[in-house]
């Protein structure tokens, strides 16, 4: 199976109405080039599942811009000022979770798993409507599992048959969303040969993903 295919190709696969898992950590290590795709091709009604919305036009908040996304599930969305506008005025639906637990539910979706026991958020409204679950005595909230329609991840390098690996930062949720996603599309920095990446560096091995960002085109996709 040939992995490699070009933006366009990848965004005409997503629909109006998908949930999406996007990579990155405040833009970095985010799938930039599918995400502006997203925009062009004029994609709405997204549900997006992030760390948090990055900055207006930056990475995420590019999507947020377009008014592409009806709903959010991230960690924080300090740093977009348009995010906090369109929630506030009830144009996009935020679904505020930790950091910690947020991760530990992408990884339970990935797991197969019914959802992760913690004690964060007890006492403030993260825990409002949630399960509480008492282990030896103690209480602990149920958050439940996620996955996604699509997982779009941003890598620093695959190599012919996808194995991925990561720069810093950008491990924190892509290879996390690898195993939670249905369809998983990554966009590297660059494609290299099978071997060029050593096995002890692969972050995220090829039977994950499905398809690749191909080389950037002369037409700028």
């Amino acid at each position: 199976m040939n992995k490699a295919i070009s933006t366009t190709q990848a965004v005409e696969m997503i629909p109006d109405g998908a949930s999406l898992m996007i990579g990155g950590f405040m833009g970095v290590g985010s799938p930039r080039r599918i995400i502006e795709e997203l925009v062009r091709q004029g994609r709405k009604h997204l549900t997006v599942i992030a760390n948090d919305s990055a900055r207006p036009d930056v990475a995420i908040g590019k999507l947020i811009d377009a008014k592409a996304v009806d709903r959010l599930i991230a960690s924080h969305i300090g740093t977009n000022p348009e995010t906090q506008r369109q929630m506030i005025a009830g144009e996009l639906k935020v679904d505020l979770c930790p950091q910690g637990s947020l991760a530990e539910r992408i990884r339970s979706g990935g797991a197969g798993l019914g959802g992760a026991l913690t004690p964060t958020g007890f006492g403030t409204v993260a825990a409002e409507g949630k399960t509480v679950i008492q282990v030896d005595g103690k209480d602990f909230l149920l958050e439940k599992p996620l996955t996604a329609d699509f997982a779009l991840l941003g890598a620093r390098r695959a190599d012919y048959r996808g194995n991925l690996d990561y720069s810093l930062t950008a491990r924190n949720f892509n290879p996390i969303m690898a195993l939670a996603g249905k369809i998983v599309i990554a966009e590297p920095n660059e494609i290299v040969p099978v071997g060029v990446i050593p096995p002890d560096v692969v972050i995220t091995p090829h039977v994950l993903v499905d398809y690749m960002i191909e080389r950037r085109q002369t037409n700028g996709r």
